[in-house]
């Protein structure tokens, strides 16, 4: 067992959400552990430009940096471990890695976020890290659809989700194509809304690769396109799992339903970030982080300073 009794809160993950957690609880003077497996989404950003502070931009492992930097500074340090198990315990939650540590805790804030399909490679980014690097490749058009204005994009996903990304990307470009991940028709509808628009939907390509330069696609027919920018749209996982093993409730995505206060259908357990059904957005995330911390906080039994403490992260 790490540490000598139950914990006031557990977070589990150290992405921008739990070291947000992890800062609010510790200025609580809560007695905490942050456990991370080290595979923050965040990491994949190149820059962004719209998360708050940032005029200039900033690259997701800076901003990871930055965030750690503030919480080990009030005592929030993280432990590198793989939870793999969350258990109900009399007095709250019992969770065990994989390693074999156990953390006990009142409280338990799930920070663990969700793993992007990749074209071709299922979760696995690392094949495309070159292309995310240098924008060729894009996960998110609400984050960085501006850098892309003006750009010849191309959205990468089934075709009824590509076209309604392609018509959302034609606010930034007037060349945005559809193309599909798998062979299927249209909604009618759907499709009507694409012509109207000028979006062209494209068939499944036989080869799909990123350069420097961008993004080509080779067709069955000899034909190909080249394209500035493409989205790949192919959903993601939820890592929900700890949850739903105790019984929490999901939306169809698998994302955690939560309520206003970000706790789960079960009592003492909170979920903050891209694991969440909502928005998934830094700066969503980091006002999860601060309506959980403060809601946990609020729960628990009052700690009233004492003469005689002193010091952050107590």
């Amino acid at each position: 067992m790490s540490g000598a009794g139950a914990l006031d809160c557990l977070i589990v993950g150290a992405g921008p959400a739990g070291l947000v957690a992890a800062t609010y609880l510790a200025r609580f003077h809560r007695r905490i552990a942050l456990v991370d497996a080290g595979r923050s989404r965040a990491r994949w950003i190149p820059t962004s430009h719209n998360c708050p502070g940032f005029p200039f931009g900033v690259s997701g492992e800076r901003l990871l940096e930055r965030l750690r930097a503030q919480a080990a500074s009030y005592g929030a340090r993280a432990e590198r471990a793989t939870v793999a198990r969350l258990a109900r315990a009399d007095d709250g939650f019992l969770a065990e890695a994989d390693d074999g540590r156990r953390w006990r805790a009142r409280c338990v804030i799930l920070a663990t976020g969700i793993v992007d399909r990749m074209p071709g490679t299922g979760g696995d980014a690392a094949p495309w890290e070159a292309a995310l690097d240098n924008g060729s490749l894009r996960l998110c058009a609400v984050c960085d659809a501006y850098e892309a204005s003006d750009e010849r994009i191309a959205v990468f996903a089934p075709a009824d989700d590509a076209i309604r990304h392609a018509l959302f990307l034609r606010t930034f470009s007037r060349r945005v194509d559809a193309v599909r991940a798998r062979p299927g028709d249209p909604d009618p509808e759907l499709a009507r809304q694409a012509r109207a628009a000028g979006v062209a939907l494209w068939p499944v390509p036989a080869t799909f690769s990123c350069d420097p330069d961008g993004c080509r696609m080779r067709f069955d027919d000899g034909g190909e396109r080249r394209y500035d920018t493409v989205y790949p749209v192919l959903g993601g996982v939820a890592q929900s799992q700890l949850a739903t093993a105790l019984g929490a409730r999901c939306d169809e995505d698998g994302n955690l339903v939560t309520d206003r206060h970000q706790q789960t259908s079960i009592d003492g357990l909170y979920a903050i970030g891209d694991v969440v059904s909502a928005l998934n957005q830094i700066a969503v995330a980091v006002g999860h982080a601060a309506v959980a911390a403060t809601a946990v906080h609020n729960r628990l039994p009052r700690n009233f300073r004492e003469d005689g403490e002193t010091g952050a992260g107590e």
